[in-house]
């Protein structure tokens, strides 16, 4: 039992509590301050949580369920206390719950089950199609409408006569692509389309035009080319190089590097799992040997979709493929069928819930709360009223300018809802709320749009309005999220935020229970995994030195005019990109090399020209802001040349690995930080004791030093404040509870409690 469910459902049970103390004859359970809870309330909501646990009904189960749903109520009842179920966010974050929870039960449910039913039997197909379209507006005047009607039925006579389909696309079609495809549209499945083209691509045998569809784009000829069955689902694994668009060119040239030398690796035949474990960067499936989730057409980036299902059987590796997120080999594991029915029925209902199919479902919504809510009009108030159009309700600023005749029109009844009027004054309003600028439509088309949409919207309301009326279920769902809300609140105030913000508190409580936060034995190390012996002995030798040459950062040799120390604008500008770079990356140092040439050096008055380059060089960088640090005249020479040369070095020990892998990206890996046992195969597998070692771990060399192992030490409270926050949030919620329980006296009906067992 988790303590998260109660929260999630123990709200249900408290329909009709939230507001004042419940009288009832029904048997009680619990008492809480002076709100009592019948035992039906409890067993409601044990079962709901607990009903297929193995140890459901025992003793057991039930005694920690109700200390549980006692601790809930506490809190809740508290909540209510302060009227925090009566602020403006409270009520507007409910009233978002309940217009989402509403949504189910204000559609059509048997025409969803048809809609559901015939996108699975849809999805089992992709339809090759191309398509002409003569727009015209949704709302558009029947002129209008029949005009467009007119050209599509002559373009479907054309190519029924033998014009090319193609042919009319590319010159008639209003579908801007056309110009370019001749209206192709390639290979879809269901559910990609509205679904009135869905549905006349679906019905066109192959090889035929359909008959003229309406969509909201207005209307088109389907031409189906060619039906194919689904390609379904596949599962495949990658090894992933991340290299993000925005990546620094060098950045990306490494990536690709090292991409192509695991596809060598994997045209080799080495060990896949082995490969995607040690070098795949997608976290999530690398030590899974980079298997991903079975996915369809239209669930992963094109590219990386496109070569994943053109690989032809089990086993079959793509070459490198490039995506937004970077650099893929993809293997493919397995082929699926589409899915059964069962299996897809819910996240299809949901998709249809979004689509165009959806208007089909309104429409037979609509027109069954018209039949249940007794919804009637009344004829000559209706005519009256949509005599009231005039030209204004064309350029949007109709005003209600109430006729002489008939009488008292504004309070007139226009329709009604059960026994609710809905006046002609409302509608106005509605009229001038709603109304906007119309091209190419009448006043009377424009005014029975409006009507329609009043009527719509006034029976929608009415039963959303009524819905706890109709269905319990949705009433103790409104419920369950009223307590919800109101117990996010208080926790946060109490528990969650508390602990993160009152440092002096956490610091306290972290002071009395030190013990509880310990790092175990680590080592502080260095490892070196290299590709063979060569590599690591190039590394080691480099080791020493604690500095090592970036190959990122390659600056050119700084060219001086004749008997000059004066920086050149090319000089400049290559030491203002140097100087940011060392800026943004305190591990960086220069080494700087001055030199002149053999003319310069037979003047007297040159003895010191080297050195006054070099001192240009150091000055114009620390101008820049770089520090004195970072800079180190090496060497001053003479007669190698005009120019000071410029090294740049770096303190990371990853740099070393970056030289040494320009040839072969998987040459060198280093890691050097303290470690956790578990943290690394080839260090677990050594003693720990300070010194160096050398294994071969996976076909790898791998060389480990040991610079010292900590025995086990109390960590400091920022090491581990994660968790302390989270035990110090555990500390305080107890001892809320402790105060509840003083304020809201709580009494259990241990003879209730009894008839619930059944174990």
């Amino acid at each position: 039992m988790r303590v998260s469910n109660l929260y999630l459902g123990l709200g249900a049970l408290l329909l009709t509590q939230c507001t004042s103390p419940k009288q009832t004859t029904e048997p009680v359970l619990l008492t809480i301050g002076a709100e009592t809870i019948p035992a039906a309330e409890f067993a409601y909501v044990y079962e709901k949580n607990n009903g297929n646990a193995d140890s459901a009904y025992s003793a057991a189960s039930i005694t920690e369920y109700l200390d549980l749903y006692t601790n809930f109520k506490l809190k809740v009842a508290e909540a209510k206390a302060r009227g925090l179920d009566t602020t403006q966010s409270f009520v507007k974050e409910l009233s978002g719950y309940k217009e989402q929870l509403a949504q189910p039960y204000l559609t059509e449910k048997s025409v969803t089950d048809q809609l559901v039913r015939e996108a699975y039997e849809r999805l089992k197909k992709e339809v090759n199609a191309a398509h002409i379209l003569i727009t015209v507006d949704q709302e558009a005047d029947p002129k209008d409408t029949l005009a467009a009607f007119q050209k599509i039925t002559d373009l479907r006579q054309q190519a029924l006569s033998g014009t090319p389909f193609e042919t009319l696309a590319k010159q008639h079609s209003q579908d801007p692509s056309a110009r370019e495809n001749n209206g192709s549209l390639g290979y879809f499945t269901a559910l990609q389309m509205v679904y009135p083209f869905e549905n006349a691509a679906f019905t066109t045998p192959a090889g035929q035009i359909s008959q003229p569809v309406r969509t909201r784009f207005g209307y088109h000829l389907v031409k189906v080319n060619e039906v194919r069955p689904a390609q379904g689902e596949i599962k495949v694994a990658h090894i992933m190089v991340r290299a993000q668009q925005g990546l620094p060119k060098a950045d990306s040239l490494v990536a690709k590097k090292k991409i192509d030398e695991l596809y060598k690796r994997v045209q080799r035949k080495e060990d896949w799992n082995m490969l995607a474990s040690q070098f795949s960067e997608d976290a999530a499936s690398a030590d899974q040997g980079g298997e991903l989730p079975l996915f369809g057409t239209g669930r992963m980036i094109p590219s990386f979709e496109e070569a994943a299902f053109a690989l032809d059987k089990p086993g079959a590796i793509s070459p490198p493929v490039q995506t937004a997120y970077g650099w893929h080999i993809i293997k493919l594991l397995e082929r699926k069928e589409l899915p059964s029915y069962e299996e897809m029925e819910t996240s299809l209902r949901n998709r249809i819930a979004k689509d165009s199919r959806s208007e089909l479902n309104k429409t037979a919504f609509i027109r069954r709360i018209k039949t249940e809510n007794q919804f009637k009009e009344v004829p000559a108030i209706k005519a009256a009223t949509l005599q009231l159009a005039d030209s204004s309700l064309i350029t949007g600023t109709w005003k209600f300018n109430v006729p002489a005749e008939p009488k008292n029109l504004p309070s007139a009844t226009l329709f009604t809802i059960k026994d609710q009027p809905y006046t002609v004054g409302a509608f106005a309003t509605f009229i001038e709320t709603n109304q906007r600028p119309r091209q190419n439509a009448s006043a009377t088309h424009a005014m029975n749009l409006l009507y329609d949409r009043f009527v719509e919207t006034s029976l929608l309301n009415y039963e959303r309005d009524h819905l706890e009326e109709k269905h319990k279920d949705y009433k103790m769902l409104v419920n369950e999220y009223h307590d919800g809300i109101l117990l996010f609140q208080l926790m946060e105030e109490k528990v969650w935020a508390k602990a993160v913000e009152d440092t002096v508190g956490l610091k306290a409580f972290f002071e009395q229970n030190r013990d509880k936060y310990m790092w175990g034995t680590r080592a502080k190390a260095t490892i070196l995994s290299a590709a063979n012996p060569t590599v690591l002995a190039q590394a080691q030798e480099q080791l020493p030195q604690g500095k090592y040459l970036s190959v990122r950062h390659k600056v050119p040799e700084l060219k001086f005019d004749a008997n000059s120390d004066v920086l050149s604008k090319t000089a400049t500008a290559e030491l203002d990109k140097l100087a940011a770079a060392l800026q943004a990356d305190s591990t960086l140092m220069v080494e700087l090399n001055a030199a002149v040439d053999a003319r310069e050096a037979g003047n007297r008055t040159n003895s010191s020209l080297a050195q006054r380059r070099a001192t240009a060089v150091r000055n114009y960088l620390q101008q820049k802001g770089v520090g004195a640090e970072s800079l180190q005249v090496a060497a001053v020479t003479g007669k190698n040349g005009r120019a000071v040369g410029v090294k740049v070095y770096s303190t990371d020990i990853q740099t070393l690995a970056d030289q040494l892998n320009q040839n072969n990206a998987l040459a060198l890996q280093v890691q050097s930080k303290k470690f956790q046992r578990g943290e690394n195969k080839a260090l677990d597998a050594v003693n720990w004791a300070p010194g160096t070692y050398t294994a071969t771990v996976d076909g790898r060399t791998v060389w480990i030093k040991i610079d010292q192992v900590e025995a086990p030490a109390p960590k400091a409270l920022n090491e581990t404040r994660g968790q302390v926050i989270s035990d110090y949030q555990n500390h305080l919620e107890k001892e809320w509870i402790k105060e509840l329980k003083q304020k809201y006296p709580v009494s259990v009906n241990q003879t209730e409690v009894q008839r619930l067992l059944k174990k």
